[in-house]
């Protein structure tokens, strides 16, 4: 049968199909920034006595943590393709004995510690603590001896110690105890990080943060639940969790979860620069918040030890090539945009340069209001005084108008 050229030919348009909108990056640095704030706060609300619910169990509160985070994620796993790393990952029974268990020993106490350390000291004093932990995760690593120390790399960290001894010096409501549970905290944590890099440091160990808790929650969560019987146990009450309320352990539980989901999302869709300062930008804001909303006393001479000690972070983080890279970069870039906004808006940005003005002036406010001390209201008090009898005057009157 021959073809019959004659027929006539349906018109076929190529459409092509509709794209899927993505989210932007920014989005999940935001919900990363937003839960990990919402965690530290969370936790410290639980736990804090004076301002908080005063439920001082830190250890139960950790265990339920992993009690939940073990539950969600072999719900994950049977249901979703959150754990597909699962399939990568040949984990064996020695390789779990070896290693699971002995970094889930330390990731044990380090979470324990860090519970602990909400007791005795602020929010903001705390991250200022964290921020030595590069420190302590190097000085692991050369003790399991994984790496080699240098002088050009001890110089570079001497500066976050420098940071942090200044802001600790600077601490009103410094309590020996606290100090402690959070140093070990961070030592804890450091050996685990460091025994994770010696031990499961082969690709086919590779494991993103849900596949790592998939693993670790459960050997933790027994470990927790063990020091849990040994030490609070016998104190705890029924009446201590419903006066928190079963509901809000539940939304603490999720929230904490919720972190550990939001953190894959984000290493895969931003840069391990992203990362680094993304973490900088979420202490910063964890300690105006502190200061702000749960009226944290800062002293200005910590605000400066910190400014130092995240300045050495960033710079033992990314190195000077990376930032002077970055900063041209950037920039030129901020520059070109700041100019265009300033030409179409000049308004807004006169607002915007005044908002940020006005924002620092409260943080420093802030600070100095809830150092509480007699010498800082008085002088503040006299020049607001005499400001007030300068513009009563005639001549202050002109200087005002002058203004206009």
């Amino acid at each position: 049968m021959s073809e019959n050229r004659d027929d006539p030919i349906l018109p076929v348009s190529n459409v092509p199909a509709p794209t899927r909108p993505t989210i932007p990056s920014a989005v999940y640095v935001i919900v990363w920034i937003a839960l990990s704030g919402s965690v530290i706060l969370f936790n410290k609300k639980i736990l804090d006595k004076e301002k908080g619910l005063n439920f001082p169990f830190p250890i139960f509160l950790t265990t339920w943590h992993l009690v939940f985070a073990t539950i969600m994620t072999q719900v994950l796993a049977r249901t979703s393709s959150l754990l597909d790393g699962l399939k990568t990952v040949k984990m064996t029974g020695k390789v779990y004995l070896r290693a699971v268990v002995p970094i889930g020993f330390f990731f044990s106490l380090s979470l324990i510690c860090s519970n602990q350390a909400y007791l005795y000291l602020s929010v903001s004093f705390i991250q200022m603590l964290k921020a030595t932990t590069p420190v302590a995760v190097l000085l692991a690593g050369w003790a399991l001896g994984k790496d080699r120390p240098t002088s050009k790399t001890f110089g570079n960290v001497s500066i976050i110690v420098l940071g942090v001894v200044i802001a600790s010096y600077g601490e009103i409501k410094f309590v020996m105890v606290g100090f402690i549970f959070q140093a070990l905290g961070v030592a804890f944590e450091a050996t685990r990080l460091a025994m994770v890099e010696k031990l499961l440091n082969s690709p086919e160990y590779k494991m993103d943060p849900l596949v790592s808790l998939y693993y670790f929650a459960p050997v933790c969560a027994a470990m927790n639940f063990v020091i849990f019987l040994s030490l609070e146990a016998s104190t705890i009450t029924l009446d201590d969790i419903f006066r928190v309320g079963p509901f809000v352990l539940v939304i603490n539980a999720l929230v904490a979860f919720a972190l550990n989901v939001s953190v894959v999302f984000l290493i895969g869709k931003t840069s391990s620069l992203v990362l680094t300062l993304c973490g900088v930008l979420k202490d910063i804001l964890l300690v105006i918040i502190s200061v702000a909303w749960i009226h944290d006393p800062v002293k200005p001479l910590q605000i400066f030890g910190y400014s130092i000690a995240l300045g050495g972070l960033v710079y033992y983080k990314l190195g000077a090539d990376k930032i002077k890279e970055h900063y041209g970069r950037l920039s030129k870039e901020g520059a070109l945009r700041w100019n265009e906004y300033g030409t179409k808006y000049p308004a807004y940005r006169k607002a915007a340069v005044f908002g940020v003005c006005a924002f620092f002036v409260l943080v420093i406010f802030f600070s100095y209001s809830n150092a509480g001390t007699a010498e800082i209201s008085g002088q503040v008090d006299a020049v607001v005084r005499a400001g007030v009898n300068h513009i009563h005057s005639k001549r202050g009157l002109e200087t005002v108008m002058s203004f206009f």
